[in-house]
């Protein structure tokens, strides 16, 4: 008697579990996204209909990987090949339209007084939440919110500072010049080369932060920066599928290999780390990098408060110095060549760069941080490239459990904004009907004047969380920028295939083929 009472007591609760996970997976997967799609249609807002599991994204990727199969004619105006979904939701709908990552809604929102607005208002749109997995990719600073993000913030900063920044001039500088050794051997016999300068100018940059971050050279951060772009391709094809809750622990082959290659990367930067922690308690002085200047911050704050627990843990330095990596070599790449691949088109705006670099420093000086950023011509040039070029197309904030008004917009809880960048940078309400031509003197009175004081210009994000190291790619492409026009001239090789792609980030999906001749 007592063992049925038991066996049925087992049972109850087992078909109590199960209807519970069936009307918790029901909630999720059809009722709320049904009962959200009600609520941004009753404010006027227009999109599909919700489809279940996926939403749009089957649409979007299958739409995109089309797009990718044909190139395109040189036109700065190319959202029919990287977003060619959100085009075409915009054409049907109008800017303000919502689309669905999976179960949940999107909503597209394209006015600079709103982007100010969310920008503004951290707490009350954080930063969105992806596949846990694709957090081994970019960890730190910009996955954190609230006061572990203020407090790691205020730790880093002091390594982004001018100041600072000065004092890894040689890393540059080093990088660089090896750089141009490479193309100038290649041109022993000749004046000139045809080359992919893409692959030159990624490991350059990723030269550059091993050593300005790090104190190392490319080589010894080579297997890094190759298990970056692994886990990149992988984290591309998470966002491809809609995440669902605790998948992260079912032992995958791709969950298995990405938690292989994040253990890997951590056990490198723990022997960069350990190595220098050894040499700062034996008395030796903080490196003047950025691993240097993160270890001399941390140390400080603790001492001051004399409470370990107020600085960073080992674990989250080792999260900072791979966003380091990623985040420090990513940008700047693709600054560098979008800007060789315009200059190369635009041989005007490429003289009158080259002109002012060698009235500055003539052809044999190397360019210092000051006199850089005393490059009007140059400056405006990258000003332009990041506009019509943004490394990320987009950002996204989620709303967390609560409606949240937006202007006039209540975006409902759960939902999510995706802000812009390229339709803002490319909408000729803000920029002119010149919009899509590339004209750096549009920033010839600087930022604000060329977005008539609107929120129009955001590539490094912006508010309390625009990006920290937008000082050093800016100072980093300008020296580069510099150093290469003071010995090269670029132009387009008839090979160039105008093909621009994004992963996480815009790239040259065939390369970048030019011409380089030596001056």
């Amino acid at each position: 008697m007592i063992k049925e009472y038991y066996t049925s007591a087992i049972i109850i609760s087992c078909i109590a579990l199960i209807l519970t996970c069936a009307w918790k997976l029901l909630n999720w997967a059809w009722l709320k996204p049904k009962k959200l799609e009600k609520k941004l249609r009753q404010q006027g807002l227009n999109g599909n209909s919700y489809k279940l599991f996926y939403g749009d994204l089957k649409e979007t990727f299958k739409m995109r990987d089309e797009a990718r199969q044909k190139p395109i004619p040189f036109t700065n105006d190319y959202i029919t090949r990287v977003l060619p979904f959100l085009h075409q939701q915009v054409a049907k709908y109008g800017q303000n339209c919502f689309t669905w990552s999976g179960p949940v809604p999107v909503i597209n929102i394209t006015q600079p007084e709103l982007i100010r607005e969310v920008f503004s208002r951290m707490n009350e749109f954080p930063k969105v939440k992806k596949n846990p997995l694709a957090r081994l990719l970019v960890p730190g600073l910009v996955r954190l919110e609230g006061e572990k993000w203020a407090m790691h913030r205020k730790l880093i900063n002091p390594a982004f500072h001018m100041e600072k920044l000065k004092l890894m001039l040689p890393a540059f500088h080093t990088s660089v010049t090896e750089l141009i050794g490479k193309w100038e051997n290649s041109m022993s016999e000749t004046s000139s080369i045809e080359l992919d300068v893409w692959p030159d100018i990624t490991n350059l940059t990723a030269d550059v932060i091993s050593r300005a971050a790090f104190g190392s050279s490319f080589e010894e951060g080579r297997r890094i920066f190759e298990l970056l772009k692994e886990q990149t391709q992988m984290t591309v094809r998470l966002f491809q599928s809609i995440y669902i809750p605790g998948w992260k622990y079912v032992p995958t082959k791709n969950n298995r290999q990405m938690k292989k290659i994040n253990e890997e990367i951590q056990g490198l930067l723990i022997g960069i780390i350990n190595k220098r922690k050894k040499a700062m308690d034996g008395g030796e002085a903080a490196k003047n990098d950025l691993l240097g200047i993160l270890m001399e911050s941390n140390f400080k704050e603790t001492q001051s408060h004399g409470n370990k627990h107020l600085a960073m843990s080992f674990r989250d330095m080792i999260d900072e110095c791979k966003l380091f990596y990623f985040a420090g070599q990513e940008t700047t790449s693709v600054l560098l060549v979008w800007t060789m691949i315009l200059l190369s088109k635009h041989q005007d705006w490429q003289m009158k760069a080259r002109e002012e670099i060698l009235s500055a420093f003539g052809k044999n000086l190397l360019p210092d941080v000051d006199g850089v950023n005393h490059l009007k011509s140059v400056t405006m040039i990258l000003y332009e490239v990041l506009r019509l070029y943004p490394p990320v197309l987009s950002i996204s904030r989620r709303i967390n459990d609560q409606d949240t008004m937006l202007g006039n917009l209540c975006v409902p809880e759960s939902g999510m904004v995706s802000l812009s960048i390229y339709q803002v940078h490319h909408d000729p309400k803000l920029w002119g009907d010149d919009v899509n031509e590339f004209k750096p003197d549009r920033f010839s009175e600087g930022i604000l004047n060329a977005t008539k004081e609107n929120l129009s210009f955001f590539p490094f994000n912006g508010g309390p969380r625009i990006c920290i190291g937008q000082n050093f790619a800016l100072v980093e492409a300008k020296i580069v920028l510099a150093m290469l026009l003071q010995r090269f001239s670029f132009e387009l090789s008839p090979s160039y295939t105008h093909a621009p792609t994004t992963s996480l980030i815009l790239y040259p999906q065939y390369g970048a083929h030019l011409i380089v001749h030596r001056l």
